[in-house]
């Protein structure tokens, strides 16, 4: 509790009014992000890609799973890898039961570079339900700039270009494996793509929602604690 105040109650209530202050503004632009991003036009998906998944062979619409919409998470998990990413990982843990989103057109799914056989060893250990494909061989890690590989097509991350991100020291951005979200549309018999993002993941991991409420916070001093959750100690 280092540099926590203790205070009489009457100052405590003054002290939570002025910061009901500053959550009600930033509720109000995150209300006016969220419109923005749902007024963003859409460009209609030509490339026919293939996916393997539990039931084998999928199509980008089959990713669909008949509804209207679809989330992709882009899991990092390269074909070199044993496992997937930690920090995906942990994303997954915070995905809430599916059939929410499902009540309301949408389904969401992981989709990653490894090979299915590897995926679905993954999957079985860290206790996941939720539908997760395979993109290998296919150019879609690729072409959603969340495999960065220059010879698989151009570099960018968070829509910079290479030599953006290496003028601004972001080297490490240009190569190897990244996480990211896509947003599609399923409408008239064809498929839009409407957002992505590269950065911005924080939103999606619950566990650092409830860790914000409280005076000790995500508590990330020592950046190194995050685990596979099957990796913590009893």
């Amino acid at each position: 509790m280092t540099d926590i105040a203790v205070v009489s109650p009457e100052d405590w209530l003054a002290a939570r009014k002025k910061l009901l202050v500053q959550e009600e503004e930033l509720n109000r632009a995150r209300a006016a992000l969220v419109e923005a991003r749902q007024k963003l036009p859409v460009t209609e998906m030509t490339k026919d890609y293939v996916f393997e998944g539990r039931d084998g062979k999928a199509s980008l619409e089959d990713l669909f799973e008949g509804r209207r919409q679809l989330i992709v998470y882009h899991f990092m998990f390269d074909p070199a890898w044993d496992e997937g990413c930690k920090h995906c990982s942990f994303l997954a843990d915070n995905i809430g039961h599916l059939a929410h989103l499902h009540a309301r057109h949408t389904t969401l799914a992981l989709v990653s570079r490894a090979p299915w056989a590897k995926i679905q060893q993954f999957r079985a250990r860290m206790g996941w339900a939720m539908p997760w494909y395979s993109s290998f061989g296919s150019d879609f890690n690729y072409d959603f700039h969340v495999t960065q590989d220059e010879s698989r097509g151009p570099i960018s991350f968070n829509y910079m270009d290479k030599a953006t991100l290496l003028a601004a020291g972001m080297a490490h951005f240009t190569r190897g494996e990244w996480a990211g979200l896509s947003v599609f549309l399923r409408q008239d018999g064809k498929i839009y793509h409407s957002y992505s993002q590269q950065d911005g993941q924080d939103l999606f991991h619950g566990t650092f929602s409830y860790l914000d409420l409280t005076p000790l916070g995500r508590q990330e001093e020592d950046r190194s604690w995050l685990r596979h959750h099957d990796k913590y100690d009893a």
